[in-house]
């Protein structure tokens, strides 16, 4: 491809937490019920509702793999997982990297990466939702006091250049709208929701049907994107149901698990929920992105769609895939094949996610166009960056 001629916009950065970042503005009384840190077998462990949290295995992040270090074992050419405890265990001190905690220096390194702007994401907050199902209050807590923590050391719209993701937890819909205001009052323009059902005060729901519909209808009139980025959801319990106990832990687990959370379910379901609950023939304004999903659930959700709209047509106002291809953007892994992604939803539909910082990721988030030559010059640009940017500013009227 050769050197790019602009500015990248990723919209899948990540951050690594401070270890402050779920208690700093938490309701003290509320600490044992949210989050706490305990010294088990000679290490700083998080207990998150009382019990400790495997989600990230070192929730100091001190010390810290190196980016891109799993790229060739997620690619599938390490063959037989040769060189992956080596890679993993390839570490440096987090001191080594203030700009995976800080946001000037965050700023400093994607000018040497030649990086406009970014969607930062979480690491271990994609993890705790489903690590508090069994308590709403302190679900709830524990995002209001992580979005403040957020806002003060990254920002949501931190020069035009940081978009840090506001986590909303929707399990309370009137406790959603008042923290989709207050993210709303501090300039977010990106919002987070995990995927799959949530455990409401009545059960385990879908979120996209007309009892959210305050939350969704305030979404939409403000002309945010809603980001479902992937991590511990409903879904990480469907291990458990072929015998194993284990929670879900990045990195580590049996071949099956990988297996399983490979199919990326989670996602897939969620979007057909989306479009099944008709969520945005209610609100037509609503943007979607899929980020740290992959994309090898795409050809068969859409297959499925095209299927299940023949089936029942009336049941829609317009054909499903139709209302896919209109309200949802996909990032693809740098491991799939992004230009098939392009090819069926379009390149007007398909976002860079580089996964920067993360072992997992991409060493050099612009050496993702080399996937993209396919596509020319101009699809090229649309994924590397104008995409994102669309969706990061208030949509036309």
């Amino acid at each position: 491809m050769g050197q790019l001629d602009y500015r990248i916009f990723d919209a899948d950065n990540h951050y690594y937490e401070a270890t402050d970042a779920l208690t700093r503005h938490l309701d003290r009384k509320l600490a044992r019920r949210v989050a706490e840190w305990a010294e088990i077998g000679g290490k700083q462990r998080l207990l998150i509702g009382g019990a400790r949290n495997d989600f990230i295995p070192n929730p100091t992040f001190d010390p810290i793999g190196k980016p891109g270090a799993l790229m060739e074992f997620y690619l599938g050419t390490a063959e037989g997982g040769r060189g992956f405890a080596e890679r993993i265990r390839d570490v440096e001190p987090l001191a080594n990297r203030p700009e995976y905690r800080d946001r000037d220096a965050r700023l400093a390194r994607m000018d040497q990466q030649g990086m406009e702007a970014c969607w930062l994401f979480p690491t271990l907050g994609v993890g705790i939702e489903h690590a508090l199902k069994q308590d709403l209050t302190a679900c709830h807590a524990a995002f209001e006091a992580f979005n403040r923590w957020m806002d003060e050391d990254w920002g949501f719209a931190h020069r035009g250049r940081l978009f840090a993701t506001p986590y909303l937890c929707l399990r309370d819909v009137g406790r959603a709208v008042r923290e989709l205001e207050w993210v709303l009052s501090r300039g977010a323009r990106v919002i987070l929701i995990k995927p799959g059902p949530v455990d409401t005060a009545t059960g385990r729901r879908s979120p996209f049907t007309e009892d959210f519909d305050p939350f969704w209808a305030r979404v939409a009139e403000a002309g945010l994107t809603t980001a479902i980025h992937g991590g511990a959801s409903a879904y990480s319990d469907m291990e458990k149901i072929w015998g194993s106990s284990d929670d879900m832990r990045a990195f580590f687990g049996t071949p099956l698990a990988s297996l399983i959370h490979g199919t990326h379910r989670d996602i897939h379901d969620t979007l057909a929920a989306m479009i099944c609950d008709k969520l945005f023939e209610r609100h037509p304004r609503l943007r979607v992105a899929s980020i740290e999903n992959g994309a090898n659930w795409v050809a068969s959700l859409l297959q499925k769609l095209e299927i299940t709209g023949n089936q029942y047509a009336s049941w829609f106002a317009e054909p499903p895939v139709t209302t896919f291809r209109r309200h949802v953007w996909v990032a693809p892994f740098w491991e799939d094949d992004p230009v098939e992604t392009a090819k069926q939803i379009g390149t007007d539909r398909t976002l860079l996610g580089s996964d920067w910082p993360h072992l997992e990721g991409v060493a050099d988030p612009s050496s993702y166009a080399e996937r993209l030559g396919a596509l020319g010059a101009e699809g090229t640009r649309r994924v590397m960056r104008e995409n994102a940017a669309e969706l990061s500013r208030p949509p036309s009227a």
